[in-house]
C-alpha cells in the first residue's frame, strides 16, 4: 500500500485504528525529503500489514508543531498510539525495513508499564 497524507481531519483516526503507524514529516523544498521519498514509497508498497503516512509540513504546521518537529525529513513511528520512536534524517530502505521489525518484536505492554514508571 502507498503512503497516505495525514491532516489534522484524519491523523488521530490514522493512529488509533491501526498497530503501526510510520509517519514521514516532509516539505516540499526540502531536498533531503525529495531523496527519501522514492525509499520511503518503495518500501512502502512491500510492507502490506503496516500504514506509511507523511505528514506536508507546511500545509499541516499545526501537526509539526504538535510534534515538535524541528527537522525534516523526520520519521515517526506509531505502535499501539504510542510513539515508539522519532528520528530526524533519511534513513536507507534496510534500516526502515529494520525499524519497522523492531516495532513489530516490541512487548507493548513492558512499554506501557515503562511509561507508567516515568510518570510516577
Amino acid at each position: 500500500m502507498s503512503a497516505v497524507e495525514l491532516d489534522h481531519k484524519n491523523f488521530e483516526d490514522t493512529i488509533t485504528n491501526n498497530d503501526i503507524v510510520v509517519v514521514d514529516f516532509w516539505a516540499p523544498w526540502c531536498g533531503p525529503c525529495k531523496s527519501f521519498a522514492p525509499i520511503y514509497e518503495a518500501v512502502s508498497e512491500e510492507i502490506e500489514d503496516v500504514v506509511f503516512a507523511k505528514v506536508n509540513t507546511e500545509d499541516q504546521q499545526d501537526l509539526a508543531g504538535h510534534f515538535q518537529i524541528r527537522s525534516i525529513p523526520t520519521l515517526m513511528i506509531f505502535r499501539e498510539q504510542i510513539v515508539i520512536f522519532s528520528q530526524a534524517g533519511m534513513v536507507p530502505a534496510e534500516g526502515l525495513r529494520d525499524l519497522v521489525a523492531k516495532a513489530r518484536e516490541l512487548d507493548m505492554d513492558d512499554v506501557r508499564k515503562q511509561i507508567q514508571e516515568q510518570e510516577a
